[in-house]
């Protein structure tokens, strides 16, 4: 077994020899292994960035969620060009909390409801300010998000049936006002509005998706506030908009009244809104009854807005998913197109081993002469092959690294680079070397000792 293994190592140094030999040949063969090894872990590490983004767009979003959100319409009168006639738009109330509690006491497949009003405008404290968010939500929001505690506590439903004054803050909300001092128990001022912290939600690392629209959000700028609270101390549209006395009375959520004085809305666009809630959430106990849930839904609302259809119903789930499976189309043409480079550099290894055989005919009829056998000679040259793939292989793995590092840093596109991707790479390099490097290697065996001896 000893003699076996000498013999052929024997083989393999003269193929070292004969690379560092004709190291610039040696390098242009393995370019195409390199580059292609490098596109193939670039690739698949944008691949592999992109699914995970859009897994922690859906933890975001949350599972089995859908999203209804308004649409502004016009309140003007519309005209008949059949009849010449004017037809009075239908009366709808708009997006309103008591459409929340209808869909959380009707719907059967209901796990959680969380209706929203969000507000922009600057957290101030001390003398400090700092641009923000104020979303009021229900108790279910935290759950429906999947949203964890750093420290504190969520408010509780009773504090959000009484309209208390408190809050939950994000991670870049405490890192400003309370870096060093325990924000529970502090308070804040949010607008005209002075709130108590009662919770710090941990820190996301993820970036703004374009689904935030859809359900999509990062809560680090964020204080959350109870839905009522917010409707009764700080903002309600559908207050501002049915243009009653500065005293008007109300009816919100449950049948609470509440007498609101000196109403301002956050923006003059408010005027034009009439809805009362910005989103209404919705989470159903089992994916499987996310379509029949949602039918279900758009009928009960059609009929609570008379028939207008001033409101937009959504699945943020599966317009994620749709994305995650074009991206995954997408990534297979890159990986191809990668795969192609390999293929070409493999091609190139075995046109420049059928020149070395050309070139070393003398050699090689030497050898034969005094005693080497055809199994030595295809090793030899099956031996330089698969040298020069795997060298370029691993020159590829280190380049593709650090080709998806650049990418991530000057595009800011996040990419993963995966054992699996680097393994799979390398071995199909070292594969190509094998597959490629044979035929010339056994063309080279074949050869007749005396005829290449006087080969000129």
């Amino acid at each position: 077994m000893f003699s076996f293994w000498s013999r052929y190592m024997h083989d393999i140094v003269i193929a070292m020899e004969a690379i560092m030999g004709n190291k610039l040949k040696s390098m242009l063969t393995a370019l195409g292994i390199i580059f292609g090894v490098a596109a193939v872990i670039s690739m698949m590490a944008i691949g592999n960035g992109a699914q995970q983004e859009i897994l922690e767009q859906i933890k975001m979003v949350g599972v089995n969620n859908i999203v209804i959100v308004p649409v502004l319409t016009s309140d003007e009168a519309e005209e008949s060009s059949e009849e010449g006639e004017s037809q009075v738009k239908k009366f709808s109330p708009g997006l309103t909390l008591a459409d929340a509690q209808s869909i959380k006491d009707i719907l059967p497949s209901v796990e959680r409801i969380s209706p929203e009003v969000t507000v922009d405008s600057y957290v101030t404290r001390e003398g400090h300010r700092y641009s923000a968010k104020m979303t009021g939500v229900s108790v279910d929001f935290f759950g429906l998000y999947n949203l964890p505690l750093e420290q504190g506590a969520y408010f509780t439903e009773e504090q959000d049936e009484q309209g208390q004054p408190v809050c939950v803050i994000g991670h870049n909300i405490k890192t400003k006002f309370f870096n060093q001092i325990d924000p529970i128990g502090q308070q804040l001022k949010f607008g005209n509005l002075w709130l108590k912290v009662v919770g710090v939600l941990e820190a996301s690392e993820m970036t703004v998706s374009t689904f935030e629209n859809t359900g999509v959000n990062v809560y680090n700028d964020n204080v959350f506030i109870p839905i009522k609270t917010m409707l009764m101390r700080y903002q309600n549209r559908a207050l501002a908009n049915s243009k009653k006395s500065e005293n008007a009375v109300s009816m919100i959520g449950g049948g609470m009244r509440v007498v609101v004085s000196t109403f301002t809305t956050a923006n003059t666009e408010a005027s034009k809104n009439y809805h009362q809630l910005d989103r209404i959430i919705v989470q159903v106990k089992e994916t499987e009854m996310l379509n029949s849930s949602m039918e279900v839904l758009s009928r009960m609302m059609f009929r609570r807005h008379q028939g207008v259809e001033d409101y937009q119903i959504t699945v943020p789930e599966m317009l994620l998913k749709q994305q995650q499976r074009t991206k995954d189309i997408f990534n297979i043409v890159l990986g191809a197109i990668a795969g192609i480079s390999l293929l070409v550099g493999g091609i190139g290894i075995m046109n420049i081993m059928f020149a070395s055989v050309m070139e070393r005919i003398k050699e090689i009829g030497t050898r034969l002469a005094i005693g080497a056998k055809k199994k030595d000679i295809v090793v030899q040259f099956l031996s330089e092959a698969v040298l020069i793939s795997v060298s370029g292989g691993l020159i590829g793995v280190i380049l593709g690294v650090t080709l998806a590092s650049i990418i991530t840093s000057v595009f800011e596109i996040k990419t993963v680079v995966s054992a699996v991707s680097v393994i799979v790479a390398f071995g199909v390099s070292a594969l190509v070397g094998i597959i490629f490097g044979y035929a010339p290697a056994k063309r080279a065996a074949e050869r007749d000792p005396i005829e290449s001896l006087r080969y000129e």
